[in-house]
């Protein structure tokens, strides 16, 4: 293949960024198990505290970052809010990437 033709299929800048900022966000501890508990179950801040056992305080701000990347999306329930994973791409990308780390 020439490089003519390798040039083409680049992403172009903006998508490069985009991708290296959604890399960035996925980098964090906290904030992979947080998805990693939604990707079995959307739930509410005080369930996704509880069963990370970390505070509401801490979950709300890392929540509030993975909403601003679109990996997560929420819905009002009565008085709750439920986090669920934004799309079928985010499992798609948690199931590569274990079936990767697990090679």
């Amino acid at each position: 293949m020439d490089i003519e033709t390798i040039k083409a299929k680049l992403p172009n800048d903006e998508e490069i960024y985009d991708l290296s900022e959604l890399f960035k966000v996925l980098g964090d501890q906290t904030r992979t198990k947080i998805l990693t508990v939604l990707e079995i179950h959307e739930l509410c801040v005080n369930d996704i505290a509880s069963a990370l056992n970390m505070t509401k305080s801490a979950v709300s701000h890392q929540l509030r970052i993975l909403r601003q990347s679109r990996l997560i999306k929420s819905r009002r329930d009565g008085k709750e809010i439920i986090y669920s994973l934004d799309d079928n791409h985010v499992s798609q990308l948690f199931e590569c990437a274990l079936i990767h780390i697990k090679e």
